[in-house]
């Protein structure tokens, strides 16, 4: 009995060990097929059905939220004082983002287009589209900037001109002619006997040519030879860097197009990418983590050097001619239109610029940018950004229109688009990247516990089995078995004799 339960020891020592075993070599092998599992799913493929679909029809749901300055001071402003704003809305859009004429080629990347669309959402909104509105008329105060250079009485006749056409300092229309276009007399003049002029051949709206628009023909790495590479620009409209900055860095198209970034993401990572919106490569930086409905994510946020002018920051120099630091001017790609762009209320800008307008008050949550990653597979879960739309005005001789308004930026709207990840994807997303590693590693470190138990369970019943007690135990037993023997040698003998 003694030595069956010995042999039985022996054996759970055995499971135990190779327990152990399988445990700890999943402990190598379990964060190597995840990573496999990880690079299999992020390259762009049409065989990974689900990756391939969100990034393809990006079936997260974006909003666009849109804020006027409505001046409060229009008449004052063109006599010299400063301007009073106050912020309307928001003024609520759901954006729908798809990707078209989608074609793979042998070295690895693809090219495709992405079409972006606008539906009002007055259910999210303050107002209404209806609601009327007054903010600086580009058309007349940018213009006016734009051509100082001319001779005064050049500049007077383009002063007759506007009040040809009816044009002001200043606009009072409703949203929805702000953000999509209205009718205008002088634009239809500038399209019809110089065209190029303007950047949109219809009607004239801060929004028209974005609305039912593309972002050009990007050219991306597919991550099928590296990894790495994947989601990162190759080109876009077949320039592989830009000629609207001074320096060949600023001119760089750094980065992915915005969406997805490569995974396998660090702390010490960043999020470089292209914006063709913003003329320009932008690079968030990383300042936390945390999680998102247990999904673990790193935020990445806009770093103050962001539109840091080239004196602050001199690898900005590139973007210059520069203003104040929080500036960042886009007149280069935008028909040397005076337009900047900036964080909302001139958020992480030189204070000074809150001093030449009234009614602003920046703030990091609500006028900061973020974008929150899941960091081992660089797909966003939550993203926020920012920006606000600025035009440089002043006084100008000779164009009456512009009465004697004081030299500043000002502020004309911002906006923020903003979507995350929710629903059936992000089951789905925490399911196949919280949910079933947490079970792996549960399940190597369960392993490694119970061969652990099992080994020294099974170690102190062999020990119990074959140690002092057990040896004394079977020499007992030998001695009675020896006694026994003896007793019948002598008994034997006598019985013998009897018969």
């Amino acid at each position: 009995m003694a030595i069956n339960k010995s042999k039985v020891a022996v054996g759970f020592i055995v499971v135990g060990v190779l327990t152990v075993f399988f445990g700890t070599l999943l402990t190598f092998v379990g964060p190597l097929i995840i990573d496999d599992q990880v690079v299999k799913n992020t390259v762009i493929d049409p065989k990974n059905e689900m990756s391939y679909t969100m990034w393809r029809d990006v079936p997260v749901p974006f909003f666009m939220s849109v804020y006027f300055f409505h001046v409060l001071n229009p008449k004052e402003i063109l006599a010299g004082e400063k301007p009073m704003v106050e912020q309307r809305g928001p003024y609520v859009y759901r954006k729908r983002i798809q990707k078209d004429n989608i074609t793979f080629h042998p070295n690895s990347t693809v090219s495709y287009k992405e079409y972006r669309s606008y539906y009002f959402e007055p259910s999210m909104s303050v107002g209404n589209e209806s609601d009327v509105l007054t903010i600086p008329n580009m058309l007349v105060l940018g213009a006016a900037v734009m051509l100082e250079s001319l001779s005064v009485p050049v500049r007077m006749i383009i002063s007759m001109a506007f009040k040809t056409f009816d044009e002001g300092p200043f606009l009072t229309k409703t949203v929805g002619e702000l953000m999509w276009g209205y009718d205008s007399k002088l634009v239809n003049f500038l399209n019809k006997y110089l065209p190029g002029m303007l950047p949109s051949s219809g009607k004239f709206g801060l929004f028209s040519e974005f609305n039912n628009s593309d972002t050009g023909l990007f050219t991306i790495h597919t991550g099928k030879d590296d990894i790495r590479n994947v989601h990162k620009v190759v080109s876009w409209n077949g320039l592989t860097e830009l000629s609207y900055w001074r320096t060949p860095q600023c001119n760089m198209i750094n980065g992915t197009a915005g969406q997805m970034w490569p995974p396998f993401m660090t702390e010490e990572s960043t999020l470089p990418f292209y914006s063709p919106d913003a003329c320009r490569s932008l690079e968030l930086v990383y300042q936390r983590s945390g999680k998102m409905k247990g999904i673990p994510l790193y935020r990445f946020v806009a770093p103050k050097t962001l539109f840091a002018n080239g004196t602050d920051y001199s690898p900005n120099e590139g973007f210059c001619p520069c203003r104040q630091s929080g500036l960042l001017n886009v007149s280069s790609c935008r028909q040397n239109s005076p337009v900047f762009i900036s964080h909302p209320h001139f958020f992480n800008a030189d204070p000074v610029l809150l001093d030449y307008v009234h009614g602003l008050s920046p703030n990091e949550e609500d006028h900061g940018l973020f974008i929150d990653i899941h960091p081992l597979t660089g797909v966003p879960l939550n993203v926020s950004i920012r920006l606000q739309l600025n035009l440089y005005m002043k006084r100008v001789r000779g164009i009456t229109e512009t009465g004697k308004i004081s030299e500043v930026v000002m502020p004309m709207l911002w906006f923020e688009e903003r979507g995350y990840i929710d629903g059936p994807i992000l089951n789905t997303f925490h399911t196949n990247l919280v949910v079933l590693p947490a079970v792996m590693e549960y399940m190597q470190y369960g392993m490694i516990a119970l061969g652990l138990a099992t080994i020294i369970i099974a170690a102190f019943v062999h020990a119990h089995h074959n140690g002092p007690a057990a040896r004394n135990q079977t020499i007992s037993y030998n001695l009675l078995f020896q006694r026994k023997e003896s007793s019948s040698f002598i008994f034997h003998p006598i019985v013998t004799c009897k018969n």
